[in-house]
């Protein structure tokens, strides 16, 4: 999408000219022409300034039609308690994890960051 046209229909949606958006922002008309015909692609500072002058949230400009972005599902995680009780390969995971823990609160500073490096190159040498 491109973000100048998204931008003129904002400004034309609102009733504001190039010149009310340049009076609020201090950006110069031409520059918000130029943004707007997609000759200059605009830096995060100044799509925010848009924004705040168009009074919309900043996410708004990057969307056509309007339609809102869904909003993850922000529920609670279950705890490892709770997964060790559950069963199956998260309950055993989860047994595994919990004695880890209880672990690494019995080692010292240095053996926990010689753990950690290990996991590490571990885990990249899998990728």
């Amino acid at each position: 999408m491109m973000i100048g046209p998204r931008l003129r229909q904002l400004r034309d949606q609102k009733g504001l000219s190039q010149g009310d958006i340049e009076n609020s922002t201090g950006m110069l008309r031409c520059y918000i022409s130029r943004v707007e015909n997609g000759h200059t692609v605009p830096s995060l500072e100044t799509l925010m300034r848009f924004a705040a002058v168009l009074g919309v949230p900043l996410y708004e400009l990057f969307i056509a039609g309007g339609d809102a972005p869904s909003i993850p599902d922000l529920t609670p995680q279950k705890s490892l308690k709770e997964l060790v009780e559950k069963g199956g390969k998260a309950g055993h995971d989860a047994r595994f994890l919990l004695k880890l823990k209880t672990l690494f609160t019995r080692i010292g500073q240095r053996e926990r960051e010689v753990l950690l490096t290990l996991a590490r190159k571990l885990a990249t040498a899998r990728q």
